[in-house]
């Protein structure tokens, strides 16, 4: 059992017991549901360099990333820095989230929240949307065909923007859907947690024509962005890079200015 599988197991006890304390219907008169959400594929492709910063205190790869720093504070720093959204993850078990963190954020910001965590069910999705989110991050090789499908066309009706995230071309071809909003191309092996932005160049050049497609995992030097944008991606996920330092959101406004610098 991999380490993804090994997560996606957990999950799904997880979420049979979180379902018996809050029901759907208890999620669905949260305060939060009928909000308008922010969109994600707008703010990408319509604000500079399309930055989505995430916090994340750990990951099972990297263990303790920050133990220090709190969503609020970070969150609000990086929109102060420019970014076009934030990432916030919400699972516990492997990365030290919650659905709290993300309705603490919500509270600050008024850019996207993407939800990052493991959905596996419809009840995600309706979680997500009663705790503040405005995007679903769903995993190809987390999910069975129909099921990924399924899962976005609930979140299109709840006006949520989905996130597709596939690590190579096979899935690509197999998951994408008229319900994805943006394609998440990861550079990171789930299996090997091997790190290379060339598997960000390879797959982008099967994503459909005017599709909002961005780079995950890896990108860590200005660089980075600067030769992604050259094959017209149009965002960036970063996580790691601001949240190992002991100020993420000091981390993230230089990173900005290094960005405009050398524009």
């Amino acid at each position: 059992m991999d380490i993804l599988e090994k997560i996606v197991a957990h999950k799904i006890e997880e979420t049979r017991v979180r379902k018996e304390s809050v029901s759907v219907k208890e999620l669905e008169t949260s305060a939060l549901f009928p909000r308008e959400t922010f969109s994600l594929k707008k703010h990408l492709t319509t604000t500079p360099f399309g930055i989505i910063a995430e916090f994340k205190r750990r990951s099972p790869s990297k263990g303790l990333i920050n133990g220090t720093a709190t969503p609020e504070e970070v969150t609000k720093a990086y929109a102060a820095a420019g970014v076009s959204a934030v990432s916030v993850l919400t699972d516990n078990e492997f990365f030290g989230g919650s659905t709290a963190d993300l309705m603490a954020v919500r509270k600050g910001i008024n850019i996207p929240i993407l939800r990052k965590d493991f959905t596996t069910e419809e009840y995600h999705i309706i979680e997500a949307k009663s705790i503040g989110a405005d995007a679903v991050l769903l995993i190809a090789a987390a999910l069975e065909v129909d099921t990924l499908k399924n899962l976005a066309k609930l979140a299109k009706s709840l006006n949520l923007e989905v996130l597709l995230e596939v690590h190579n071309v096979e899935e690509l071809h197999d998951y994408y859907n008229e319900f994805v909003d943006v394609v998440g191309i990861n550079n990171r092996n789930l299996k090997t947690f091997e790190v290379s932005i060339e598997t960000s160049v390879k797959v982008q050049e099967e994503i459909p024509a005017g599709q909002v497609k961005i780079s995950e995992s890896g990108i860590s030097a200005v660089e980075n962005i600067h030769y992604l944008k050259k094959y017209g991606f149009n965002g960036f996920l970063i996580g790691e890079n601001f949240m190992k330092t002991a100020n993420p959101g000091e981390a993230c406004k230089l990173f900005f200015e290094e960005l405009k610098q050398k524009a």
